[in-house]
């Protein structure tokens, strides 16, 4: 059984930072792509980034460019998701998801998902 379990959220202030984790296990997830995605009330969910397992491939939605950086621990099975420069736009339930192609950037190819962490950035 695949399970993605986010944590790290929490309230930050306008230009702060704060990094989000995401610890999976039940799998072999050396294959897949980690993305993390973030939905803010009343809108889409919307995607942030991805990282390959191998560390190679990373990128990125234009609007976090730049501000965020995923990484992964191989031997932890964990994904973090360093945000700086927040803004109140940010704000939003981050969640992290596995997918089994690189490029995946919409959340229908995404099979597997965490249940969320709440990121929350006061102006």
């Amino acid at each position: 059984q695949v399970q993605l379990v986010e944590s790290g959220g929490g309230l930050v202030q306008t230009g702060g930072s704060l990094r989000v984790s995401c610890a999976a296990s039940g799998g072999t997830f050396q294959n897949y792509v980690m993305g993390w995605f973030r939905q803010a009330p009343g809108k889409e969910r919307e995607f942030v980034g991805a990282v390959g397992w191998n560390g190679l491939l990373t990128y990125y939605a234009d609007s976090v460019k730049g501000r965020f950086t995923i990484s992964g621990d191989n031997a932890k099975n964990t994904v973090y998701l360093q945000m700086n420069s927040l803004k109140p736009e940010d704000s939003g339930l981050y969640y992290c998801a596995a997918a089994n192609k690189a490029g995946s950037r919409t959340p229908k190819e995404y099979d597997y998902w965490g249940q969320g962490t709440q990121v929350t950035v006061s102006s």
